[in-house]
């Protein structure tokens, strides 16, 4: 029976597919010229100081099902902003996590801060839908990628002024990871197999990251213990969504979360 990123991943390659016949790339690729250009999305996470945010902006999620009902993507990003955020991620997948790439473009206009796509990259097509959509950043999945797939897409994102997120669930795959030549490393809590959490993985990988990579810790990530936790281990960011996507004070939660006092 197909795991849960196995179904992601091959609707995925069908939505690819669709969207190539309605949009053919060399139009997208005319889009992308017209792009705002980007916004370094590296120098806020690897800057010194406290744990750094990437804050989500996150409808729904295969396993939580709707994270939030009143969700307005922008009114979310500049409360992010607003509250001491670094970075911000956007979830572009329609099927699975209830994202648009509309989304993304409109919170692109919206505020100063980076902007990451956060979807399942398969093909180059997808880094140039991006690019078009105003990203400053994607993230590739390496267990959804072979290692000639990783290297590809991670020069490509790179070519096109965009941070490749490198994110990985295995630590058989860091190696993969560093070969591909990253330097923004992601520590995915969650298994995208069967979608268990588990926080002390960031945790476990963090002593054979090597020092001059950005190590960022995703999914599992509930409150200032858990920051403290990550920080005190020496991981640079964290990347959260869902705790902060169910919070009806949305800048209290952010404030929380940093330690900083509300309204600061």
């Amino acid at each position: 029976m197909p795991t849960i990123l196995e179904k992601i991943v091959a609707a995925k390659r069908e939505e690819i597919a669709a969207a190539r016949t309605r949009l053919p790339q060399r139009e997208l690729q005319a889009q992308a010229a017209d792009a705002p250009s980007p916004r370094d999305f590296f120098a806020p996470l690897a800057a010194a100081g406290p744990i750094r945010l990437i804050a989500e902006i996150k409808k729904a999620s295969p396993s939580a099902g709707l994270i939030r009902a009143d969700f307005d993507p922008v009114a979310i990003a500049q409360v992010y902003q607003d509250h001491g955020a670094a970075c911000l991620s956007v979830l572009t997948d329609e099927p699975f996590f209830q994202g648009h790439l509309d989304y993304l473009r409109d919170v692109r206009g919206a505020v100063a801060l980076p902007v990451l796509r956060k979807d399942f990259i398969l093909e180059s097509y997808q880094l140039w839908e991006a690019r078009a959509a105003g990203a400053d950043a994607v993230l590739l999945i390496a267990e959804c990628l072979d290692d000639c797939q990783l290297r590809g897409l991670h020069q490509e994102s790179i070519e096109l002024g965009m941070t490749p997120l490198v994110e990985l669930y295995d630590p058989a795959n860091l190696a993969r990871v560093l070969e591909a030549g990253a330097k923004l490393i992601g520590v995915n809590n969650r298994d995208l197999h069967t979608f268990e959490v588990d926080l002390d993985r960031t945790l476990r990988i963090r002593p054979v990251v090597p020092v001059d990579c950005v190590l960022v810790g995703e999914s599992g990530i509930r409150n200032r213990q858990d920051a403290l936790r990550l920080e005190a281990e020496g991981v640079d960011a964290m990347l959260v969504g869902e705790s902060l996507m169910r919070q009806n004070d949305l800048a209290g939660a952010v404030d929380a979360l940093l330690g900083r006092s509300s309204g600061v």
